[in-house]
């Protein structure tokens, strides 16, 4: 496994991360605490030291998960969590109002709620679930996450970037206040390259990358016959005619699978990882055989820049979360 400086934290977190929203069970259909454990410590044997949780994940069950696997370690794991917008609504919309998502009292339950859940004294990156850059200024979040901060209750800070929206941050990168961002970003989804992560690179914000697999998509695992779990949500994201326009850009993606990357998987992890501005890219894994795969795409190697030009073909630019 290798590590990569998280922007100005200045903390070494591994290459690839875990991400937690599977194990949460809820939307996620046919997680058991069982493997969730043993995957959880595969992948910590396998040299990862970050994961990404969050309160909203099975109403706290993924953190209590991650607090079960914290207790039973003694390497240095780095663990980030977000709270979840008051008024439950993701992402947040145009117009929302600081108050009505994220005040200052709300901010400190939540925190305190999570330090329960993650049975641990500090959170080493506390994030908003839901951004809006029209709050960059706004002091009453601020003043909270400075209190918590000086409370000795949560490190560092950050915001999760509402999907599709890499855009929507640019004016929080400026005022120095974020440690972190975290945000799509993938073979289809491409756009965090034109604005983000320059910014980021200039002020020093680690970006965490999210949904490197489009839910699934990009690991080739949808097919025009997928069937999902009642409750699961991807028969929203997958729906219509969805699955048939990933089928047909899959089947183009495969055939540049070959010596740099042998499978789908291992390609998105690898473009993931290709960016400079790119901390961590954080993967859901559910099995240890998941694990085993993905975290051994932290090897050192790096796509050539043939291959980088022959993906940049394949960006898409539609957003299957509406």
């Amino acid at each position: 496994m290798k590590y990569r400086t998280l922007g100005k934290t200045g903390i070494k977190i591994s290459e690839v991360g875990y991400g937690a929203w599977g194990i949460g069970g809820a939307l996620w259909q046919g997680s058991e605490d069982s493997q969730s454990l043993k995957a959880l410590h595969k992948a910590v044997d396998s040299g990862l030291n970050f994961i990404d949780t969050a309160l909203a994940y099975g109403e706290g069950h993924s953190e209590q998960l991650v607090g079960r696997l914290l207790k039973g370690r003694k390497e240095q794991l780095y663990v980030a969590t977000k709270i979840p917008p008051k008024n439950r609504q993701w992402p947040a919309k145009t117009g929302s109002k600081l108050k009505d998502v994220f005040p200052a009292d709300y901010i400190v339950k939540c925190t305190e709620q999570s330090l329960r859940n993650l049975n641990v004294d500090a959170i080493d990156v506390q994030q908003f679930h839901v951004w809006l850059d029209d709050w960059a200024e706004d002091a009453e979040w601020f003043d909270a996450i400075s209190r918590l901060k000086d409370e000795g209750k949560i490190k560092f800070f950050g915001v999760s970037i509402n999907d599709h929206q890499p855009e929507n941050a640019l004016k929080l990168a400026a005022t120095g206040k974020a440690d972190t961002f975290q945000v799509i970003y993938n073979i289809f989804e491409q756009n965090p390259e034109n604005k983000l992560f320059p910014v980021c690179q200039q002020h020093n914000i680690g970006i965490i990358v999210r949904v490197p697999f489009d839910e699934g998509a990009l690991t080739g695992a949808i097919t025009p016959d997928s069937v999902f779990p009642p409750d699961d949500f991807r028969n929203r994201y997958f729906r219509d005619d969805r699955k048939q326009q990933v089928f047909e850009r899959i089947t183009k993606l495969k055939q540049l699978l070959g010596k740099e990357a042998e499978t789908l998987a291992e390609l998105a992890l690898r473009f993931c990882l290709h960016h400079p501005a790119v901390s961590t890219v954080i993967p859901g894994m559910r099995s240890e055989l998941n694990v085993e795969a993905n975290c051994s795409v932290s090897d050192g190697r790096t796509l050539s820049q043939e291959l980088i030009a022959k993906l940049r073909a394949h960006r898409w630019e539609r957003n299957f979360y509406q």
